[in-house]
């Protein structure tokens, strides 16, 4: 008879609560930041209690801190635009909660929106050439001519994103569950070392003029700063496996676009009247500065507003 009674109540509730209804599970289907200031909730039924008290928005990372409310608006198709009292940044994590009816949602950016972000960033915001002043061997001495560089931003491009991908797995897999993360740097080394030994290998046999063309270069990309900078950044941040290929992926484009950009501006100085003192690195240095201040205007900018 109990149990007569509970199905009973349980099939009241369902037919109480009706089609236009929804739980507390499924009330907010969808949240987006909408930079500089603005939230928009997407909502399985539109609710009552529009109040900004009815609202809790907070910091993934700081959860114990709301982010004060000030204005709601209800949008046509069950939508709520949030107003709150802060900066937003649309690819970092937040909480949306909400008192009456009960319902909460984490509020995070689009897995491709995040990866796409990573790897512009990499590429131009954060250019590890002309912003953090790394790989500069590399970058002037294979500089000069435009087809060697292209050929070098290729394979550098791959050898990156090879040992990026190799880099997470050991250290994720093997090292991370064994403890052994203070050998980190002499793995990624021998990774890095590995294939571009194998590269070296496979132009030699394929493409001989192109390896002459590197010269001692291509086996300067073991010891590349960017090359072993990408598995470290990785490793510090605890990046996943999608993350880790996007820096890899950025990087090496970015390093690709540096060395093309800086081989077309040196085969137009060979034209020019040049003073005598400045031929050869000065005036490269000179160029370098210029792209560096260019590439400054990146700073700033965000994919995903």
């Amino acid at each position: 008879m109990a149990r007569r009674l509970a199905a009973l109540l349980a099939v009241g509730v369902l037919l109480t609560a009706g089609p236009g209804s929804a739980t507390a599970a499924d009330l907010i289907r969808g949240a987006r930041v909408l930079a500089p200031d603005h939230v928009r909730l997407t909502l399985a039924a539109p609710i009552s209690n529009v109040a900004p008290a009815n609202f809790r928005f907070t910091e993934a990372r700081a959860p114990d801190v709301p982010i004060e409310v000030r204005s709601v608006e209800a949008q046509p198709g069950n939508r709520v635009l949030l107003t709150v009292d802060a900066k937003l940044d649309p690819a970092a994590a937040y909480r949306i909660e909400i008192a009456d009816p009960p319902a909460a949602r984490d509020v995070r950016p689009a897995p491709w929106a995040l990866l796409l972000t990573i790897i512009l960033s990499a590429a131009l915001i954060n250019n590890f050439v002309f912003t953090r002043y790394l790989g500069l061997c590399i970058f002037f001495g294979v500089s000069k001519r435009r087809d060697t560089a292209v050929g070098m931003g290729i394979t550098f491009t791959l050898v990156m994103i090879f040992s990026a991908v190799l880099s997470w797995a050991l250290y994720t897999l093997v090292m991370t569950p064994l403890k052994l993360k203070f050998l980190q740097i002499i793995v990624f080394i021998g990774i890095v070392a590995f294939l571009v030994q194998a590269l070296d290998t496979i132009l030699k046999k394929t493409h001989r003029s192109l390896h002459q063309r590197f010269g001692v270069y291509l086996v300067l990309i073991t010891t590349n700063c960017i090359i072993l900078a990408v598995p470290l950044l990785n490793a510090a941040a605890n990046a996943g496996a999608g993350e880790s290929l996007a820096l890899a992926v950025g990087s090496g484009v970015g390093f690709a676009l540096a060395l093309f950009l800086m081989s077309c501006a040196r085969e137009r100085v060979e034209l020019a009247r040049v003073p005598k003192s400045f031929e050869g690195l000065p005036i490269a240095f000179a160029l370098a500065g210029l792209f560096a201040l260019a590439f400054m205007g990146f700073s700033g900018l965000n994919f995903m507003r």
